[in-house]
């Protein structure tokens, strides 16, 4: 019997939504967006989706043509009277934009949501936002999904003898103290001041590093520049080995760089946003089972709290 419920990509996140719509146990559905010569997007459904439950599979990461390509695809989606449609971001940009911390500034993430909803979209499946309360500024349903989830078993396979966390800033201890509980682990907080966006002036260590295996853990890994500080300055207070866990790779600038120099032993990824393979140390981990779980659950009317540390054992399955 046919599925009532169909995947759809974008051209960001295709490599993603293959891996999903496989875990899932449905094709990817045929979706066309052609670009004019002017760089113009249109989308066309090259299928039937009335009254079905479609999900939309598109991170929006820089450029912004992967924004517009989602507003499009669901905009067309109600149009062809979709009975549900779900976007589906692994990792939703601009939410770095969350509030108006000085004068004269836009609230990027805010205007997102607010584009999203206008384009018609019911629901938004998304993952690690970099502030939790980005969610309110959603009228719809928002299933905001922890990374912990791919990120603990991997921690497990590691066998480190005196595991202890650490948050690269203040604004993430809350996020850090949640995984160092559920292994019972210490925890530490790199402080750091900032004179301009990604450019660090200052960083401390506040807790006990010697001789402990460090993991820093962060939901994006920008320029590096930060990773390769807290590490740096942590094997310089005595750690005995610091590793990172980031959600979001957005590597930009000189990042590749920064963590292939840096004294950090691995810089462990999710594949929410494509990477370059040309640093040894950078290992990505797949969030295709977390999200074809949470589209199978979203469209069985099910709770995905089994999803998250507070309501779960230690697989996602």
């Amino acid at each position: 019997m046919e599925s009532n419920a169909k995947i759809f990509s974008g051209t960001g996140s295709r490599y993603l939504a293959e891996k999903i719509a496989k875990k899932f146990g449905e094709p990817l559905g045929n979706v066309n967006i052609q670009r004019f010569s002017d760089g113009e997007i249109g989308v066309e459904f090259m299928e039937s989706i009335r009254g079905k439950f479609v999900f939309l599979i598109q991170s929006t990461f820089a450029p912004t043509d992967n924004m517009m390509e989602l507003l499009l695809m669901i905009d067309a989606a109600k149009r062809a009277s979709a009975y549900k449609v779900i976007a589906v971001i692994p990792y939703y940009g601009f939410a770095r934009q969350d509030r108006k911390d000085k004068p004269r500034v836009a609230i990027g993430s805010k205007l997102v949501a607010n584009m999203l909803t206008a384009a018609g979209a019911d629901r938004v499946i998304t993952m690690d936002l970099h502030a939790a309360q980005i969610q309110g500024y959603f009228d719809i349903p928002v299933d905001h999904l922890d990374s912990s989830a791919i990120f603990i078993p991997y921690i497990e396979s590691l066998n480190l003898e005196s595991l202890t966390f650490a948050a690269p800033d203040v604004g993430s201890a809350n996020r850090i103290r949640e995984v160092a509980s559920f292994f019972e682990a210490e925890m530490v907080i790199c402080d750091k001041h900032r004179k301009r966006a990604n450019e660090i002036a200052s960083m401390v260590v506040i807790g006990d590093v010697t001789n402990k295996d460090i993991i820093l853990i962060d939901d994006i890994c920008d320029t590096g520049g930060t990773l390769a500080k807290s590490a740096g300055l942590m094997m310089e207070k005595g750690a005995r080995s610091v590793r990172a866990m980031c959600t979001h790779p957005v590597l930009s600038g000189k990042a590749y760089e920064n963590i292939g120099n840096s004294v950090l032993k691995e810089l462990v990824v999710t594949d929410t946003i494509p990477i370059k393979p040309i640093c040894d140390k950078i290992k990505v981990v797949s969030t295709d089972e977390l999200f074809a779980v949470t589209i199978r659950n979203a469209y069985e009317n099910k709770s995905i709290n089994s999803l998250f540390i507070r309501g779960r054992g230690k697989s996602i399955k």
